[in-house]
């Protein structure tokens, strides 16, 4: 079993991009979980989604405490947070930043992986340009990352499953999957 925690805030989409995670591994013929946990419902209140995926059914119904690879839509809340809390040693992280990942002084066990997934959001005219909706351009990336799904299914369960815009969706998901290397672990 593969575990994943993203970390974004209410309104960038972390919610909706752990489902179309799970869609696209879906159509690969995985099992997979995906489930959010939040405090109070308002735009901006860290939230957390799972996604689990595994070649077996999945029984478990717990939060994920000690994920493969985390994946983070708000680099801001590396300040607040401890976003590595329980990441397992040689886990990726993926970040939405325009900053190079030395500056965020990670662990050398773990492999942060740079997006600028607001400057594609913004190029596709997704969200606004002081809050760009980044969550279909994270998952382009993660797919290049970390080799766990293919272009092909994020790009197909953008198309079907984004609430909005799912051709400005699948662009910046390639876009984003063009623009990042996958990381040899």
């Amino acid at each position: 079993m593969v575990e994943f925690r993203f970390h974004s805030r209410g309104g960038q989409g972390g919610v909706v991009a752990g489902k179309l995670m799970a869609v696209s591994l879906f159509k690969e013929g995985k099992h997979v979980q995906t489930f959010p946990t939040f405090g109070v419902e308002r735009r901006g209140a860290p939230v957390m989604t799972f996604v689990r995926i595994s070649d077996e059914p999945i029984r478990l119904r717990n939060q994920v405490y000690e994920p493969d690879h985390i994946v983070i839509l708000d680099p801001s809340l590396i300040q607040h947070f401890d976003v590595t809390q329980g990441l397992k040693k040689d886990g990726i992280i993926i970040i939405n930043t325009d900053k190079d990942v030395s500056e965020f002084n990670f662990p050398s066990d773990f492999h942060p992986v740079a997006v600028n997934a607001a400057r594609i959001a913004i190029n596709h005219k997704l969200g606004s340009i002081t809050q760009p909706i980044v969550n279909t351009a994270i998952l382009g990336a993660l797919a290049k990352i970390t080799g766990i799904v293919s272009l092909d299914s994020v790009v197909a369960a953008v198309k079907e499953e984004a609430p909005v815009k799912p051709e400005a969706n699948a662009a910046a998901a390639i876009e984003a999957y063009n623009s990042v290397e996958a990381v040899a672990i």
